[in-house]
């Protein structure tokens, strides 16, 4: 992180504890900001200090000339050393700051009876200052040499009958070995090839009799008995972790992944004195240096045991002369020499040859350093990232370390299928640890395709579902977490919680959060806020406010980096506001707004606009230009599509209904594993329901109803819902004689939708409104292409009309008349009666309107516009058939209606039965009860679009594909 970077999420930070300190609370004074490096001086009776604070650290290497002591640093820096060259402490002369190489050097020149010590402490790197002691009287330096008392005599640990019963049990996937002995002692653990041993400093009969057999942790244990010592060989697969304790006289071996603690490391450094080239380490509680026969290899072992806690080297290290093997207690040495030395004086242990190792030279001090680190070694649990071992890069830096273990890593797989895997796996552990998940990722995958037993290696799924959380690949991450080697492992299931709380798994969010509880300790700071802060969204999502509020504190309680406190500052925001405190949320969002990463700020943002247009702080359309800008700011993750769900619902709300599905459609298929994606994708479908199934969209005229639809048809879903949104459209289509466009709609519906009886009503319908468009070819075609043997009595009769209509259209009256012969229906027998005319049949059609009329002259009122259409075709029937009885008849009885009639004049002369002009009375009634009857009969079908139920029943011919699904929506525009 950049240094303004880091600034600005302190700021933030400290912003947001104001914000969240209870009122009354004093806020502290108010510190300048650091620079790069601080120089604090203080002085003391008996010496000076300087002390030099960097931001972010850096190291130093000592340089002393004379009187002159040089101290180069690897960052550059300005700092202020006036106070040092104005005013300088005792025994420091002057000081100077020199810039060489991008570095700083801080030059300070002392006094002539001064001498300095430097270290680091607390981040700081310090120089002591003090005054030179005396030489010591040669009479004196002979007597004050140290007298080393000898060590005084341990209780006997061996029990009084000579035996040690080793007693094993299974926890939680773990060996679990104990060695109760009389008294403390000392003892080694260490790993030499495919065995593990336990070495102890007393000689006594270990029995191993209880020892479990058929587990794959180890296969087999032998117990060994020297002059003075006991130990026990356990054959154990390759890669299998080993842990040691003590408590008291009880020495505990663990063998297998699980909850432990790992062992204090032993550092094996050059010994500098004078003389034969030699290491030393220094080992607490060191009791012996014990010769140890193997009886497998043939050799001897030199082995060092120690009291507890326990303290070992973690890897294996290879020397020319000799190697020192992996150990979680004391050390062990593999000679290849015959004259190796080894040797303690109280807890300094020293490793030499009469003539010396052959070392390398100090020049070799970075390749020397990486052997040091050794292969980075499998954590206590499957599932835990070692962030205090794995990521270490010595001397050499970053690309050093890396180098070493990936070239070791080839040349372990260029061996074949049948070559270990423990340079592979150290390498993916050293990626993780590093957190390059992509690259740990490939390591791993590449590994598992020619060594498939991984798959049910713990530590394999551990660190490969690790990698893929990194990455946010969250559904694989799921796959590997969610093995069964790992299913009762607490470090996984942490990890289970994390992934489902991404994912939005509430529940099991939580309840993998509480089987995680035992390794929740174990983690990093970073990860355990990120752990908590995950059941707290949790927790919130399911209603559980105290539960969220308590695992934000929980997530707050470690220090972490001002980042990740402004992430659970983010979350905490959130419970404060479902708590029913608004403004003081606000507050905190306002204060993560001005973190300096987009990720925190974006969300912050979001959500103060939404609590200030919830509180009337700002206009909707000040919040939507918010919205608008902030979808573009940040993309990515669920802030980009939470933002173009808000933006949505905003426009929505503001009937802007174009601009809302445009909104909802931006974000397409884009990150469909986020379960917001999911949400969108329903706003979007719910949004285009309302519109065209619930009535949303009725107040919009029908051409812009219809352009709407057609921009976003492919959001019309499948089945009854689909069907009845094509069905309303066609509805207000037709009310406006947009008849072309409602039988394009119809007729894909038809044709691609439908099968069956809802297939053929659809088909009427379409039928219908190509009459009504004066079309009775179509209509006809309609007809015929939909019918089906099985069909209700009553959509039969409708067919059997519409198609004798449209043949009457046609000129095929006879025809018509054949269809609808057995029909004796209201309806039929006014079309019938239409027919009739058009053959005209005078007599007939005359008797036939009459007819239909039935008694409506006995009840008084106007007359609707169909029965005085009816009445106008029988008078002028009767007329053209020249039968005045009838006429007489029809005039006597509806003489009294003419006046209130919508048409009087036209109706009297149509009663009258008398000429005048060119045009007869016969011809004017017959041209103007045409047009009125076409009329009618339109208007008539324009109520049944509006009342008749729609029909339901997918094709079931052929399933739609995914390919097809937008195109089976609605038909494509016309063009």
């Amino acid at each position: 992180m950049s240094l303004r970077r880091a600034l600005h999420s302190s700021v933030a930070a400290i912003c947001i504890a104001g914000v969240i300190a209870p009122t009354g609370v004093a806020a502290p004074a108010q510190v300048a900001a650091r620079g790069p490096l601080d120089v604090h001086v203080a002085q003391a009776k008996d010496f000076s200090r300087i002390e030099l604070h960097w931001a972010g650290g850096a190291r130093a290497v000592t340089r002393r000339d004379g009187q002159v002591l040089t101290l180069k640093f690897n960052r550059d820096a300005n700092p202020d050393i006036s106070r040092l060259r104005v005013d300088p402490p005792k025994w420091l002369k002057t000081a100077e700051a020199r810039h060489s190489g991008g570095g700083l050097e801080l030059v300070l020149t002392l006094t002539e009876n001064a001498e300095a010590k430097v270290g680091n402490a607390d981040g700081a790197t310090y120089i002591n200052l003090f005054e030179r002691p005396p030489p010591p009287e040669p009479e004196l330096a002979a007597t004050s040499a140290p007298i080393v008392a000898p060590e005084p005599p341990r209780p006997n640990p061996v029990p009084a009958s000579g035996v040690v019963a080793m007693d094993a049990k299974l926890v939680n996937g773990q060996v679990m070995l104990t060695f109760p002995w009389a008294n403390p002692n000392g003892a080694a653990v260490f790993r030499r090839g495919d065995a593990i041993w336990v070495v102890f400093d007393a000689p006594a009969d270990l029995d191993v009799s209880r020892a479990p057999r058929g587990l794959r942790q180890f296969s087999k244990v032998q117990s060994f008995k020297g002059s003075d010592y006991s130990a026990v060989r356990i054959a154990a697969p390759k890669g299998t972790p080993f842990f040691a304790s003590a408590q008291g006289a009880v020495w505990t071996v663990a063998i297998g992944p699980g909850a432990q603690s790992q062992s204090s490391q032993v550092r094996i450094v050059r010994d500098d004195v004078g003389g034969p080239a030699a290491l030393k380490a220094v080992v607490s509680g060191t009791t012996r240096t014990l010769k140890v026969g193997d009886p497998i290899v043939g050799d001897t072992l030199s082995v060092v045991t120690a009291l507890g806690p326990a303290k070992g080297v973690p890897s294996r290290r290879e020397y020319v002369q000799m190697a020192v093997l992996p150990s979680a207690q004391g050390m062990a040495l593999e000679s290849y020499v015959d004259d190796l030395n080894l040797s303690h004086q109280g807890d300094l242990v020293q490793i030499g040859r009469p003539t010396g190792l052959t070392l390398s030279p100090i020049s070799a001090g970075v390749e020397r350093a990486e052997a040091d680190l050794g292969a980075p070694q499998p954590a206590g649990m499957p599932a835990l990232i070692d962030y205090a071992n794995w990521p270490k890069t010595g001397k050499g830096g970053f690309l050093v370390r890396y180098n070493a273990l990936l070239n070791a890593s080839m040349d372990e797989a260029s061996k074949g299928r049948d070559a270990p895997v423990a340079a592979r796996m150290a390498l993916a552990r050293f990626l993780v640890g590093s957190e390059l998940s992509f690259e740990a990722i490939g390591v791993l995958n590449d590994t598992a395709r020619t060594h498939q037993e991984l798959l049910d290696d713990p530590e394999f799924r551990g660190l490969r579902g690790i990698a893929r959380v990194m990455a946010r690949r969250y559904k694989e991450a799921e796959a590997d977490f969610s093995a069964p080697i790992l299913a009762d492992d607490p470090s996984a299931a942490l990890w289970r919680s994390y992934v489902a709380s991404q994912l939005a798994q509430w529940p099991e969010a939580r309840s993998q959060f509480a089987a995680g509880a035992e390794a929740f300790d174990q983690f990093s700071p970073a990860w355990k806020a990120r752990f908590a802060r995950g059941d707290a969204q949790a927790a919130l999502a399911l209603g559980d406010i105290d539960g969220a509020d308590a695992r934000i504190k929980l997530a707050l309680m470690d220090k972490t980096a001002p980042l990740e406190e402004l992430a659970t500052r983010l979350v905490q925001a959130r419970v404060v506001e479902a708590q029913g405190h608004p403004e003081r949320a606000l507050r905190i969002y306002a204060a993560v707004t001005s973190a300096p990463v987009e990720s925190l700020s974006a969300p912050a943002l979001l959500r103060a606009t939404q609590i200030r247009l919830a509180s009337g702080k700002i206009t909707p359309v000040q919040a939507a230009n918010v919205f608008d800008g902030l979808r573009y700011r940040w993309r990515g993750d669920s802030t980009e599509l939470e933002t173009i769900r808000a933006l949505g619902q905003l426009y929505l709300n503001q009937g802007r209904y174009r601009e809302a599905l445009e909104a909802l459609r931006s974000a397409g298929q884009r990150l469909p594993d986020l379960p917001e994606a999911l949400q969108l994708q329903n706003d979007l479908a719910g949004a285009f329901r309302a519109l065209f199934l619930s009535g949303t969209a009725d107040g919009l005229e029908p051409i812009q109803a219809l352009a709407l639809f057609y921009d976003f048809k492919e959001l019309t879903p499948l089945g009854a819902d689909g069907d009845q949104m094509v069905r309303k459209l066609v509805r207000r289509l037709v009310d406006v004689d947009l008849l072309d466009q409602a039988a394009d709609l119809l007729k894909y519906q038809a044709d691609n939708r439908l099968d069956g009886v809802p297939r053929a009503q659809v088909a009427t319908d379409l039928a219908l409104i190509y009459l009504m468009d004066r079309k009775p070819e179509q209509a006809l075609m309609a007809i015929n292409s939909s019918r089906t043997t099985i069909l209700p009595t009553a959509l039969n009769v409708e067919r059997r009309l519409v198609e004798a209509r449209a043949l009457m259209a046609l000129g095929r009256l006879d025809a018509a008349l054949e269809v609808m012969e057995r029909d004796t229906s209201r309806e039929g027998s006014d079309l019938r009666a239409e027919v009739v005319w058009k053959k005209k049949d005078w007599g007939g059609a005359g008797v036939l309107f009459e007819k239909s009329l039935a008694d409506r002259w006995k009840y008084p009122g106007p007359l609707a516009a169909e029965e005085e259409g009816k009445l106008l075709r029988a008078g002028v029937a009767y007329s053209l058939a020249g039968d005045d009885g009838a006429l007489s008849r029809l005039r006597e009885r509806y003489q009294g209606f003419t006046d209130q009639a919508r048409n009087p004049d036209a109706l009297r002369v149509a009663l009258s039965g008398v000429q005048d002009g060119r045009l007869s009375v016969a011809d004017f009634g017959r041209i103007t009860a045409d047009n009125e009857a076409f009329a009618g009969w339109v208007a008539k079908m324009k109520v049944r679009f509006r009342d008749r139920p729609a029909p339901v029943g997918l094709r079931t011919a052929a399933t739609p594909t995914p390919a097809r699904t937008a195109q089976a929506a609605a038909p494509p525009s016309k063009g």
